[in-house]
């Protein structure tokens, strides 16, 4: 199975999920996207899943989920699982699924980050907006480490939607205040997804791993459909 991170964070962020699934005797690469744009994002996806044999799952978390919508025709893939995630239509973007519900406190605290051209989630502000359900002494670290994202990641359209043929689950993080609940709920509900309700924050890889790994390991039992 092939892991896609979300804005924000990199690939450690499934760190606790990883050998959960590694433990069920799955092969996982859990893959560094550049956060530079949607199709940079999508093409280094698409290169790890050529890199892998056999069925695969491909997992994204948050913004991964256009990442993986867009990458997910490749042959080898199976299933799509969504955690917390964005799901665009073909022509629709992150940012444009994210104008359907109230703004949320987390994208409230967008800002200019370290690198040119680049944004973050406020560090004062991400504890309690991204993760607020571990200890605020790892939330701060990861502050302090996210990896920034090219705003037009979010506003970039997508081209193609591999949840309209392909099998899909969702995890939906309740108290989620980086992408409203009621928006992931309505995103599970269009692509008719298995769902699980999680009682998490926005980074339930990182704060409800067993969670996690529990609805990919589901998703592993079923195949294509058609």
């Amino acid at each position: 199975m092939v892991l896609v991170h979300g804005a924000f964070v990199d690939a450690s962020s499934w760190s606790s999920v990883t050998p959960l699934l590694q433990q069920a005797g799955h092969h996982v690469l859990a893959v560094q996207i550049p956060l530079t744009s949607l199709a940079d994002d999508i093409d280094v996806t698409r290169q790890a899943l050529a890199s892998v044999s056999g069925p695969t799952i491909l997992v994204g978390h948050s913004y991964g989920g256009a990442v993986i919508t867009g990458a997910g025709n490749a042959s080898n893939v199976i299933g799509l699982v969504y955690i917390a995630a964005h799901a665009p239509a073909v022509s629709e973007s992150s940012a444009e699924l994210s104008a359907r519900y109230p703004t949320t406190p987390g994208v409230q605290h967008f800002a200019s980050s370290y690198r040119k051209g680049f944004i973050w989630l406020d560090p004062p502000y991400f504890p309690q907006t991204f993760v607020a359900d571990i200890d605020l002494a790892k939330a701060r670290v990861l502050a302090v480490s996210q990896k920034p994202v090219r705003p037009s990641c979010f506003t970039d359209k997508e081209s193609s939607a591999a949840w309209q043929h392909l099998p899909s689950w969702y995890a939906v993080s309740v108290y989620d205040r980086t992408i409203d609940p009621n928006l992931e709920r309505w995103l599970a509900k269009r692509m008719h997804a298995t769902t699980r309700e999680i009682p998490s924050s926005h980074a339930s890889p990182v704060s409800h791993p067993v969670d996690v790994a529990q609805l990919i390991l589901e998703a592993t039992k079923v195949g294509k459909k058609g």
